[in-house]
């Protein structure tokens, strides 16, 4: 359920972005470690309006290398998993993530860019799970369409969008630049308004666009204080650095000079060395349903 980089950095891979190597990766796992809790209430919630008919299979759109996945496999025990996504190596990941869970037999992968249509092999399945993955394609009207066309009368779309990139420094961290980090977003804002148009959209027009009924909406907010748990600053390194190339011609000189001090991690200034480290992020989830 974690992320999107590069030149929308703070997020998470899916659908439709190809070859980000184990950098991204990295990413996705460390996301899933700091914040296992939140992605299990997330999940949690989704599972509450599941009670009662619980599905035997589930499948997870824009997979990455399995947060999602893994935790949809721990709260519904019974059921088995299809992980779609268009990168080999995210998915090599997920696999063996789930082997070292003890979940291997319960998941199967299947690589393909929705953006060129639902893919074969699927299968039906009980509940399709799309987490930070629907901005990302080119007509998301049309792939919820093949959802609902995938989906039992009754079935359930979990659709879980990113309402705020993770923010993870106080106000005066920025050596110097005070408000560094919430620039760093101000600048990915823009940028992400030409390179991901549907981010933000009306998830729950275009589910009913799409013949879904709309059975909940909440926003989830993580907010862990410092201390944070020990993952936390390889974390915050691993998505301020994504940051740091996705907007290296959209931040002032001073600002990418103190973005360098903070992610030298030899150098005092090393966002490694720091206590007061937090996690900020927001999530906001959709639960629909195929009308019977």
């Amino acid at each position: 359920m974690p992320a999107h980089h590069h030149g929308h950095p703070h997020g998470h891979h899916h659908q439709g972005h190809h070859n980000h190597g184990d950098g991204l990766a990295d990413l996705l796992d460390l996301d899933a470690e700091v914040l296992r809790e939140y992605h299990a209430g997330i999940v949690g919630w989704v599972r509450e309006h599941a009670a009662g008919r619980e599905p035997a299979t589930i499948v997870d759109l824009g997979a990455g290398t399995g947060a999602g996945t893994l935790e949809l496999l721990a709260q519904f025990p019974e059921a088995s998993a299809v992980a779609v996504d268009s990168d080999a190596g995210m998915l090599d990941r997920l696999a063996a993530n789930a082997a070292r869970r003890g979940l291997a037999g319960r998941v199967r992968t299947v690589i393909a860019d929705l953006d060129a249509g639902w893919p074969g092999g699927i299968g039906a399945a009980g509940l399709v799970w799309a987490a930070n993955s629907m901005h990302h394609m080119t007509d998301p009207g049309r792939v919820l369409r093949d959802i609902h066309a995938a989906l039992p009368a009754g079935g359930l779309l979990a659709v879980i969008e990113l309402g705020s990139f993770p923010r993870f420094l106080p106000a005066d961290a920025g050596v110097g630049r005070p408000g560094l980090e919430e620039r760093c977003h101000e600048a990915m804002a823009r940028r992400r308004a030409g390179d991901m148009p549907h981010m933000g959209a009306d998830w729950a027009a275009a589910l009913t666009g799409a013949g879904f009924e709309v059975r909940a909406e909440r926003r989830f907010a993580a907010d862990l204080p410092a201390p944070a748990p020990e993952a936390t600053a390889r974390y915050a390194v691993a998505s301020l650095r994504r940051a740091r190339e996705g907007l290296a011609d959209a931040l002032a000189a001073e600002d990418i000079a103190a973005l360098d001090a903070l992610l030298d991690e030899h150098g005092p200034h090393s966002i490694l060395r720091r206590t007061d480290l937090t996690v900020r992020a927001e999530r906001l989830g959709w639960i629909a349903a195929r009308p019977a």
